[in-house]
């Protein structure tokens, strides 16, 4: 079946109908390349899905249908070669509230909540937000530009303090799309082990491994000795693009653990979003042949971009190994201290701010859109960042 990945699709509706962040935040002349949010329809299995479940028109409360525990048990084995069971499966609206959930279940006031920079902003506030310690530990940037960033495990230990309870982990990572190697994986898991760490293993774009025949392996599947300890987060949020929808799950096997995250959520979260529940089932039940499709066309919009950051002199890249989003250094650009800024006032396109991440002088850019889309904001920015 053929997709279509190449149409724009019409997202600032006249009267606010389609009320979007990505495209209402800024004005109507304004091209975003920012939030992690693609402008491509959902697969077709999931709108009709949702046509059907619409149909029935009556929304009342709903509970979690043992289809989709099963789906998502049949998705884990075949795409991870991980055998998990339907009873370690937590769904809840959205990987942010997991976060912060797994901080007040797991952890008491001033304890440390640990986790790398740069990093998705929202890791960031889940120890203040919760009464909790911020640590941080920074990535090893690259050695040279376009080579990878790296785990620097030495960093992440001298950051752990006898305060540390709970590491939040990104795999793969956002912003700056790495696929984590195993050896860096061992000697996390080896660090969290010993200091007697949790650990909260956002895996949200596990999904979008860019380079043929990449595998996602997930933390707890990697070393089944963390596993008592870890929380794994998965959604079709970011690979299907479901994310106004709110439906995710956290993946505990430690029953123990789990009780005591479920305990947590009490009171604090709605029941499951009906309509989410029923697309992720259909994205995971057969969402297969249309996001081998996107693959192909993130990899075409990947080089894309790593040819025209080639031409923009003080602007460096390291090609992202998954997802949509590319993380630039911007720091020898010329554009100041905040390059986002600058780039939304003299191009007209909006793209995050690094220092959100941790990391002020970079910028975050979203190439899950048309080509025609992204062509036209690299050429806009092409005006900013080829002057002499």
């Amino acid at each position: 079946m053929a997709y279509d990945f190449a149409t724009p699709v019409e997202r600032r509706h006249p009267k606010g109908g389609w009320a979007s962040q990505k495209w209402h935040r800024y004005d109507a002349d304004v091209l975003p390349l920012w939030v992690a949010d693609m402008d491509f329809r959902s697969p077709p299995a999931v709108i009709d899905a949702l046509q059907a479940r619409v149909a029935h028109g009556i929304y009342g409360y709903g509970e979690v249908p043992a289809t989709l525990t099963e789906t998502l048990c049949q998705w884990s084995a075949r795409h991870y070669d991980w055998p998990i069971q339907p009873e370690w499966q937590q769904w809840l609206p959205g990987v942010v509230p997991a976060l912060h959930l797994a901080a007040l279940a797991l952890t008491e006031p001033g304890d440390g909540v640990l986790t790398v920079t740069p990093i998705y902003p929202p890791f960031l506030a889940v120890a203040e937000r919760t009464g909790r310690l911020p640590q941080q530990a920074a990535l090893a940037e690259p050695a040279a530009p376009g080579e990878p960033w790296q785990l620097d495990i030495q960093a992440l230990e001298a950051a752990i303090t006898p305060r540390t309870r709970l590491l939040l982990w990104c795999h793969p990572h956002n912003p700056t799309g790495r696929v984590w190697r195993h050896e860096e994986l061992a000697g996390l898991a080896e660090l969290a082990e010993r200091h007697d760490l949790w650990v909260v293993s956002d895996e949200l774009h596990c999904d979008l491994l860019l380079d043929p025949g990449a595998r996602h392996r997930p933390l707890a599947a990697m070393f089944p000795e963390l596993a008592k300890r870890t929380i794994t987060l998965w959604a079709p949020s970011k690979t299907f693009n479901l994310a106004g929808l709110t439906s995710a799950c956290a993946v505990i096997s430690d029953p123990q653990l789990r009780q005591r995250f479920a305990a947590a959520t009490k009171g604090l979260l709605p029941d499951g979003n009906v309509l989410g529940l029923v697309a992720a089932q259909a994205a995971y039940r057969d969402g297969e042949p249309w996001r081998q499709a996107l693959l192909s066309v993130l990899r075409e919009h990947r080089a894309t971009l790593q040819a025209r950051v080639a031409t923009w002199p003080g602007v460096h890249l390291s090609a992202p190994e998954s997802t949509y989003l590319a993380w630039l250094d911007m720091r020898e650009a010329g554009l100041g201290a905040a390059p986002h800024k600058t780039l939304l006032n003299e191009a007209g396109v909006a793209l995050s701010d690094g220092a959100a991440f941790g990391s002020p002088g970079f910028v975050r850019l979203n190439f899950g859109t048309t080509a025609t889309q992204l062509e036209a904001a690299l050429s806009r920015m092409d005006l900013v960042l080829k002057r002499d």
